[in-house]
């Protein structure tokens, strides 16, 4: 994707006037860093077409301000465009291609890494997540927010929002025997624990490493754009995304839920089910894997992930992924 007139995109905001633009990430969306003649920086997130609707961007976007309004807590901080409208749309690589794009004010951080220490990082993850869930359940939301649920039927069924896991690459012969029964086990164990308010809700629902930035010790979440409705361990199970079959990984679920019970209630059902959200959001990745052929990780990845995901599945089936 390229930018057929720069220009006038940025022309649509104020102070952009001689920005360069560099793509940082391509996900879901393409990220661009804006850099100013002056050194000053901006973060330009330019929607994948079909995926959100301008309604379910405002929506994202006034979570986020309520957050930092209602609570403190640290959340991106979109730039409205000289019209005031926190959402733009453009053009880029040709007049069928209009995309709605979000400015964003460039935060500094430094993204953590499975190399690291990351207890710390998951007790602080675990404060922020907690803290998330408690203002959602006492936020009146407007009439009109509207955002993706991430539930079973959207995550295991072949019209999943991520695409369907048996179409990704690997998924075959005793790969495809292991996980079907993993399928199988996961609608059965959530479907027993339920959707009540005190476990489902509005998540961020992408808290993995990369959506994450370290500063003076301070852990703070970047880009809400997969907030939608969840279970709120599935913040837990985001936040090992792509690195679940780590060793450290048992120790940083401890580390989560003690900085969870500093800020809201977690009961044993809930830390039991933990494993479950692990693998429901692995199973959520394989599906991003097979859809999402362009992207690099996902090439990347694409050879051994199905493979690992079955060996996670034989373990949580032998009796759990955090059995001791």
């Amino acid at each position: 994707m390229t930018f057929s007139d720069l220009e006038s995109v940025l022309a649509r905001w104020d102070g952009l006037t001689g920005a360069r633009a560099i793509l940082v990430n391509l996900s879901e969306n393409h990220t661009f860093r804006l850099d100013l003649p002056d050194g000053g920086r901006f973060i330009l997130r330019v929607h994948r077409p079909s995926y959100h609707s301008r309604a379910a961007i405002e929506s994202e976007l006034v979570w986020m301000r309520a957050l930092r309004a209602d609570t403190g807590l640290f959340a991106p901080r979109p730039v409205a465009g000289r019209d005031g409208a926190w959402v733009q749309e453009s053009a880029f690589s040709g007049p069928e291609d209009v995309r709605h794009m979000v400015l964003f004010a460039f935060e500094t951080g430094v993204e953590p890494v499975p190399g690291d220490d990351l207890r710390p990082v998951f007790t602080q993850l675990g404060g922020l997540a907690a803290q998330c869930h408690t203002h959602v359940m006492g936020w009146r939301q407007p009439d009109w927010f509207t955002r993706q649920r991430w539930a079973v039927d959207t995550i295991l069924d072949p019209d999943a929002i991520w695409g369907d896991w048996r179409a990704a690459p690997g998924v075959a012969g005793a790969v495809r025997t292991i996980l079907d029964r993993l399928d199988a086990h996961l609608r059965a164990r959530l479907g027993r624990y339920g959707t009540g308010e005190d476990r489902f809700g509005l998540i961020h629902a992408d808290m993995r490493l990369a959506n994450l930035l370290v500063e003076g010790g301070e852990t703070r979440l970047i880009d809400f754009d997969d907030c939608g409705f969840g279970w709120f361990g599935y913040d837990f199970a985001a936040g090992v995304s792509f690195f679940e079959d780590d060793p450290q990984v048992p120790a940083l679920r401890a580390a989560w839920c003690e900085g969870y019970r500093r800020h809201r209630p977690l009961s044993a059902e809930d830390e039991d089910m933990l494993g479950d959200f692990v693998m429901l959001r692995r199973m959520a990745l394989l599906a991003w894997v097979g859809s999402h052929a362009e992207v690099d990780l996902a090439r990347e990845m694409a050879a051994r992930f199905a493979p690992v995901t079955a060996e996670l599945a034989e373990n949580h089936l032998g009796g759990g992924l955090f059995a001791p």
